[in-house]
């Protein structure tokens, strides 16, 4: 079983910010495989397709970014996640807006999101889609991820929603993140 979580804050103050990328990519994922999110016990919304016969869980924690790790920990408990077939996709402020870097373990970098994940996992090796959205030149990097990215901006994410999704769906396909990593980054 895999479980594939999108990072990002819950309700529609929130919606389509650069903080909830994450959330986009799994929303994305989630429409081509015809699913649809239902509230868990968990503190997260969870869907769930089968894929090439395996399990696969869709997750959008309903924690708030910062403590995304209270839903996340549980969930892999209750459905007996391995951390290797964790794949987690955020925001990622230090690659330029549109970059997708795919990791295969590693520090928090900074993220909340992903600090709460690995106190609440305990295990750092677990996969993560990142993508770029840029730092903040003249505003608060807070202002920053919970805005909206402008008519700009907009094209360059569209292209790496399509490049996440593809990667992630590379990986469903073959297992292979390594080879994943290696096409997309």
């Amino acid at each position: 079983m895999k479980m594939i979580v999108g990072l990002g804050n819950i309700g529609s103050k929130y919606a389509q910010t650069r903080h909830n990328v994450g959330f986009m990519i799994v929303d994305e994922i989630a429409a081509k495989l015809g699913v649809d999110f239902k509230a868990s016990k968990f503190e997260a919304e969870v869907a769930s397709a089968f894929v090439n016969g395996e399990k696969v869980l869709l997750v959008k924690p309903s924690t708030y970014m910062n403590d995304s790790g209270r839903a996340v920990g549980p969930l892999m408990t209750y459905y007996q996640v391995d951390p290797a077939d964790l794949l987690v996709v955020h925001d990622d402020l230090d690659l330029p807006l549109g970059k997708v870097r795919l990791k295969q373990k590693g520090s928090a970098g900074g993220h909340n999101g992903i600090k709460s994940i690995l106190s609440h996992v305990g295990d750092p090796k677990f996969k993560r889609v990142k993508v770029g959205i840029d730092h903040p030149n003249k505003m608060s990097v807070v202002d920053y991820v919970l805005g909206k990215f402008t008519p700009a901006q907009q094209p360059l994410f569209n292209d790496a929603k399509i490049t996440a999704v593809a990667a992630i769906e590379a990986w469903l396909a073959n297992d292979d993140f390594a080879a994943v990593m290696n096409q997309y980054n």
